[in-house]
């Protein structure tokens, strides 16, 4: 006798589970991958509140969550197969920067992108995936994953001391992070234009407020010192007169040579050509940061000293004059070889230590600048005399603030010299002098605020069409409230020193600018009374 038997059903998987809460409560939770930077399981949760028909709701539940996972896994299929790692390093290959800058790019890649993203592939990156990235770089800068482990000073064999010890998480800083997302955003523009991607997925990134400028020059009383202290050494205080006077860097201080000296009769005239740059103990020279030259005059003083001293170069040389390609500032008497930037940089550090001081010689820039903008001197000569390059926009920005300390110093001086207010009748018929409504120790914030910004309008630092700073930078710089830097932006439009627009920075008004109007309507006037 024959029997017949129906095939066994397989058994349906089922995705996603229900748990139940102490409370009563179901958790339906779905699995939905492993997170690709932190490599941890993530899953989509959703709680339903106990009930009768929590069972079924949550049913329903695991199911809207199923069709979301598809929704995510249903992306677009990318053009190519390469990961990170492989864009990146076709990207170092096509670089064109100076290679300072390429070093330091390829050690955040190596360190912190390649370690976290090197191995997905470009077009699998998504807001998501960088917003989990740059929140790993935020954390922790070791990548710790909040594993612990002891972090020793030095990957070398060593014995330990206090500098090892159990890992403390410390997060990359902004500057950093910036550099980070420059380089991914280049070699996501590269994608773009060899067609592997159709847009730039690693510009989804949120980007970072920009870099806040915090230059901290030397004290007058501090500049006085630092050169009493360098001309101890003649060749050490001439370069770091040199800084002081020209505002040179570093690096094209070390490479001055005499034949870029144009002596006169009381002044010369020195020329910006080229700067050494180093890593480690190589050094070479190459072009200005700014591919420019520039032209610096130098006062009677310097010049004098220049003089004196090429003859005392000379002289140590046993050469009746310094050749033209002789480095200024050499180890070696007859200037063949320069200076490196490193040692110069150590040793004035050391120097300012000495004098109690934590300070760097790229700050004897910030001095010049700030002493040539107190004296009244316009941006765009400063920015020539530094070499900045958008015609003062980076001087005014890195500088800005001290524009108001310029205008204080010189309303302070100004007062100081002129005679006693004028004299007024007041009420009672007899003389008095005239009081100022609002003294400057007394004067509100907001008043402050637009008195600076007058002075620096009417003196011509900021001209007609330029941008003011936000009202974020002006409550930061003051330390008060937006509300208080928006009062001092409306009191300067009442004034017609500005005009605002709705969603934009406020800009200078330009003071003839209402007068084309009136041309224009008289001219239409004048047409229909001619028709």
């Amino acid at each position: 006798m024959a029997t017949s038997s129906k095939p066994q059903q397989r058994k349906r998987r089922v995705r996603g589970k229900v748990e139940t809460l102490p409370s009563g409560s179901l958790r339906v939770k779905v699995y939905a991958g492993i997170d690709p930077v932190t490599k941890k399981e993530y899953h989509l949760t959703e709680v339903v509140p106990a009930g009768p028909h929590a069972a079924a709701e949550a049913e329903k539940v695991r199911t809207k969550l199923l069709n979301q996972l598809n929704q995510l896994d249903e992306r677009r299929a990318p053009k190519t197969r390469a990961t990170v790692n492989q864009l990146l390093a076709k990207h170092f290959e096509l670089l064109k920067v100076e290679s300072n800058t390429l070093d330091g790019y390829e050690s955040l890649a190596r360190n912190h992108i390649r370690p976290l993203l090197g191995e997905i592939q470009v077009g699998r990156i998504d807001g998501e995936v960088l917003d989990s990235f740059y929140k790993q770089l935020r954390t922790c800068r070791a990548h710790c994953r909040g594993e612990k482990f002891i972090q020793h000073r030095t990957a070398r064999p060593h014995e330990c001391d206090d500098r090892c010890g159990p890992h403390k998480c410390k997060g990359l800083g902004d500057g950093s992070l910036r550099k980070i997302q420059a380089i991914l955003s280049g070699a996501g523009k590269r994608a773009v234009r060899w067609k592997w991607l159709g847009t730039n997925h690693f510009d989804l990134a949120d980007p970072l407020p920009a870099a806040r400028s915090n230059p901290k020059p030397p004290t007058t009383e501090q500049a006085a010192k630092i050169a009493n202290e360098a001309w101890r050494d003649v060749d050490w205080g001439m370069l770091v007169w040199l800084a002081f006077t020209t505002g040179a860097r570093r690096g094209e201080l070390c490479a001055l040579a005499w034949d870029r000296f144009e002596f006169g009769k009381s002044e010369a005239v020195v020329t910006i050509r080229t700067s050494i740059a180093q890593k480690g103990r190589k050094t070479w020279e190459k072009e200005t940061k700014t591919h420019q030259q520039r032209r610096i005059t130098l006062d009677a003083q310097t010049t004098a000293l220049l003089r004196s001293y090429r003859e005392e170069r000379a002289e140590l040389a046993g050469l009746d004059e310094m050749p033209g390609k002789a480095r200024v500032f050499s180890l070696k008497p007859d200037g063949s070889e320069w200076l490196k930037p490193d040692s110069v940089s150590q040793r004035y550090a050391r120097m300012c230590a000495r004098l109690g001081w934590d300070m760097n010689i790229h700050q004897l820039r910030h001095y010049s600048a700030t002493e040539l903008i107190t004296a009244g001197v316009d941006v765009r000569t400063v920015a020539g005399r530094l070499g900045h390059g958008g015609g003062g926009t980076t001087t005014l920005r890195v500088y800005s603030a001290w524009v108001a300390e310029t205008d204080q110093r010189a309303a302070g001086t100004l007062a100081g010299h002129l005679p006693e207010l004028p004299a007024a009748l007041s009420q009672s018929g007899k003389l008095a002098p005239v009081k100022p409504e609002v003294a400057p120790e007394e004067a509100s914030p907001y008043q402050r605020i637009a008195q600076d910004l007058r002075g620096a309008i009417v003196s011509g630092v900021l001209v007609p069409g330029q941008q003011l700073p936000t009202v974020v930078d002006l409550a930061t710089r003051y330390s008060v409230s937006f509300g208080t830097a928006q009062r001092a932006i409306a009191q300067l439009r009442a004034a017609g020193l500005v005009s605002v627009s709705r969603g934009k920075r406020a800009v200078v008004a330009d003071p003839h600018a209402d007068d084309e109007p009136a041309k224009v309507v008289g001219l239409d006037t004048a047409r229909r009374k001619r028709k």
